[in-house]
């Protein structure tokens, strides 16, 4: 396997290639029940999925970013048949995250703006790396005294320190999206769907190590390789489009790696 390259070609393919147990994290997105023209091209989701538990550590993880369409009136559900089929293949299902998006889309009359998608997070086992990510907390001062509804529906009381400056962020999380706010990166809009930089930035932070392998099978516009290059990770991706391996090329290419990387 020749890494921090882009493969152009099938996934369902291109994985079956690679070695067992060879990769730390995958953070990607897959085609969204035609919510985008994706230049003709359909994707082999089950052989996918299995190939991905084959292909992952134990105790690797997989962030599978997908949101629904809307058919006759009513969401398609296929991202929670795809989340069940994962469980099916091996994967717990650690972490339903929420991607939260700062801009709307069009409604219609009787459905509330759309602004979020999922994102399941998938682990081989226990997850080996979780680099929870902090912020600040809301309240200072003194501990405090709280309930706990037990399984019983009793409460149970505790303390809680409320002077520390930071905490584990919430598992919905908001990101500028749309043109020079998912990046600055202007020649990554030459792709019609992706996700913000920023997204894939925190989940490798969060489920890999430096010196880890980061997959993204449906590389796009090539964002989280390029993001694993710059925290210092190797990668590999794969994508069907030969005109899209062209701009990841472009991108990769313009991104600098860190000087120092400190192998786990």
């Amino acid at each position: 396997m020749i890494l921090d390259t882009v493969i152009c070609g099938d996934s369902a393919v291109v994985l079956a290639t690679f070695e067992p147990d060879c990769i730390d994290l995958t953070v990607t997105s897959p085609p969204y029940d035609s919510l985008r023209s994706y230049s003709g091209f359909v994707f082999d989701f089950e052989t996918i999925a299995q190939e991905l538990y084959r292909v992952t550590k134990p105790g690797g993880v997989v962030v599978w970013v997908v949101s629904d369409g809307v058919f006759d009136g009513s969401e398609t559900g296929s991202s929670f048949k795809q989340a069940l089929f994962f469980m099916e293949c091996g994967f717990n299902l650690h972490d339903t995250m929420i991607y939260e998006k700062d801009s709307l889309n069009m409604p219609q009359a009787n459905r509330y703006y759309q602004v979020s998608e999922y994102m399941f997070v998938f682990s081989k086992g226990s997850p080996k790396t979780a680099n929870l990510l902090q912020e600040k907390t809301i309240h200072r001062g003194n501990n405090r005294s709280a309930t706990t509804r037990q399984v019983d529906g009793s409460l149970k009381n505790h303390k809680y320190e409320t002077g520390k400056a930071t905490r584990n962020k919430g598992n919905v999380w908001r990101y500028g999206a749309g043109y020079m706010k998912s990046t600055t990166d202007k020649q990554a809009f030459e792709h019609p769907a992706m996700f913000p930089e920023a997204l894939a930035r925190d989940h490798i932070l969060s489920w890999s190590n430096p010196g880890d392998l980061v997959l993204d099978c449906f590389a796009g516009s090539g964002t989280t390789l390029k993001k694993a290059k710059e925290l210092g990770r190797r990668y590999i991706g794969i994508e069907i489009s030969s005109e899209y391996c062209k701009l990841i090329d472009k991108r990769i290419l313009a991104t600098n790696s860190p000087l120092f990387v400190e192998h786990s």
